[in-house]
């Protein structure tokens, strides 16, 4: 990140020179940046000269124009953890012109997200986010308020509530059972699982938006190019960008990243516009039913108060197809990972698969609420490897003051989940990853209690719990059920992190499947 950003504003001033001495046209647009980088470096010495009661909270020594930028380690919720060592539960840093505050603690952490929810129930959205969501359209990006309830209403009761769920069940367990199938296929050869795992919860996650509209190769053509896509918008939002430090040079784009993801939007959209048009020309013919459907069909009968518009529609699904695949899929690996390095965790939990399941019969969502073992094995593996560990950075929509600090307006605020729960002072062998400390139910993700939280907490808790739970649990129980796994002959078990759009294995996990189950034809 530091060569990443040393680079931009080498190639920025370059830039300036280049054009005031070649080109008379573009001396006012040359003029204008660098009135805005005068601007920028003054107001950042006017804010650092400017006595605030109460004060910022403490941080690291910052310089003008770029501030902390230099000095970030791009794995955040490491180096943000390392901070608080230092200066505290609260941390101020300066992101170019933007200020950036990091609360590590759980007590500062109910303070932002319960006592002050409403102030801080926006979120700081890149340009890349931006961008991509039609212009800040989807659940993520809107801003608290009457679309963002009906945003909420819609996603948590007619996409996400139990009931339809249950509807598109069908769906889930058929991309399961195909990768089963193709993993039984690849018996005794290494598999990456992070890419499988990929691949099957993004066919899942199509499948249940719009498995009812699309099918046969037609399905899996553009199951394929949706993955691409997905993959490469996952990869322009993780990415360091000038423009989210330094808002007044956003109109430049000098990095290109508002030019690629709005080539990749707009792909994108036709994909979808395609697959609205199929549906809508179906008309009730098809009884198998999506969230597509459900989503049509409420946008046709719903209040006009606040109409679920055709953008704001597709804004869901996108949500959707990005929140639903890469994390979830991450999560699995790191889940089995966690076990290949403690077998005695796997052998307990594949014991419990056998007596709830079977060895003649196959992994059904029927049988998960029968499962505390793999339920405790989930929620240990969020409390070490949070999907998200910095949450969505929240955005405060007026000056409060927080833990005894003043927070500015318009700051982007990190919770560090992932610092919280290794804290000592919580949890026992924090580091150690032990399934039975959740045996006894006293840890939920409702995120009522601010020293547990891997979903987020306040009004803006992620809406899709009940499904990353759903697909979690039958994947990885699929997994353990149907196979004993071990790693590749000489290879190391690797469990480091990274941090780009979510937290991920720095190194793949690729492991070798070896059939376990009574009857080959359990794999058909």
């Amino acid at each position: 990140m530091i060569k990443d950003i040393q680079a931009v504003i080498f190639d920025t001033w370059s830039w300036l020179w280049l054009l005031i001495h070649t080109n008379d046209s573009a001396y006012a647009v040359a003029v204008t940046v660098t009135v805005l980088l005068v601007f920028s470096l003054f107001s950042w010495i006017f804010l650092k000269s400017k006595k605030i009661s109460p004060p910022l909270p403490p941080g690291p020594r910052s310089f003008p124009l770029v501030g902390n930028l230099l000095s970030l380690d791009p794995n955040l919720h490491t180096y943000f953890a390392s901070l608080g060592k230092t200066y505290g539960p609260i941390v101020t840093l300066w992101l170019g012109h933007k200020v950036g505050i990091v609360i590590n603690s759980p007590v500062i952490a109910r303070e932002v997200l319960k006592d002050h929810d409403t102030t801080f129930a926006n979120h700081d959205i890149p340009v890349a986010g931006f961008e991509s969501t039609y212009g800040g359209k989807d659940i993520v990006s809107t801003p608290y308020g009457s679309k963002w309830r009906m945003l909420r209403r819609v996603a948590a009761s007619e996409m996400l509530s139990k009931t339809a769920l249950d509807a598109v069940h069908g769906f889930r367990r058929k991309e399961i059972r195909e990768t089963i199938g193709h993993l039984y296929s690849q018996k005794g050869l290494p598999v990456d699982v992070g890419e499988q795992m990929f691949v099957t919860l993004m066919n899942v996650i199509t499948n249940m938006m719009w498995g009812g509209t699309v099918k046969g190769e037609d399905r899996a053509g553009l199951g394929t190019k949706v993955r691409l896509m997905v993959s490469e918008m996952t990869q322009l939002l993780g990415k360091p960008n000038v423009s989210d430090f330094y808002p007044g040079l956003a109109r430049f784009d000098l990095q290109g990243v508002r030019k690629k993801m709005k080539v990749l939007a707009k792909k994108f959209d036709n994909i979808l516009e395609t697959v609205i048009k199929k549906r809508q020309e179906m008309d009730g013919k098809e009884s198998r039913k999506d969230f597509l459907q459900f989503l049509l069909k409420l946008k046709d009968t719903q209040d006009a108060k606040e109409p679920l518009s055709m953008t704001r529609l597709k804004s869901l699904l996108m949500n959707m197809l990005i929140g639903g695949s890469d994390p979830t899929s991450n999560s699995v690996e790191f889940a089995l990972a966690e076990m290949m390095n403690k077998p005695q965790i796997m052998q307990k939990l594949q014991e419990e698969l056998d007596s709830v399941v079977g060895k003649d019969n196959v992994v059904e969502e029927s049988h998960l609420p029968k499962l505390p073992y793999l339920y405790a094995v989930m929620k240990e593996n969020l409390r070490l490897h949070p999907v998200l560990p910095l949450m969505v950075p929240h955005c405060p929509s007026e000056t409060c003051v927080v833990g005894g600090y003043t927070i500015p307006k318009g700051s982007r605020v990190f919770v560090n989940i992932w610092l919280i729960h290794r804290d000592p002072s919580i949890w026992e062998n924090p580091l150690e990853f032990i399934p039975e400390r959740f045996l006894d139910g006293s840890w939920d993700y409702t995120g009522q209690d601010l020293k547990y939280f891997p979903f987020g907490s306040g009004r803006r808790i992620c809406v899709g719990v009940a499904m990353a739970e759903k697909m979690f649990l039958f994947s990885l129980a699929s997994l353990l059920h149907s196979f004993d796994w071990k790693l590749p002959e000489g290879q190391k078990l690797d469990l480091s992190e990274t941090l780009g759009l979510v937290l991920k294995k720095q190194v793949p996990l690729v492991l070798i499947p070896t059939p376990r189950l009574s009857n080959p034809e359990l794999y058909q």
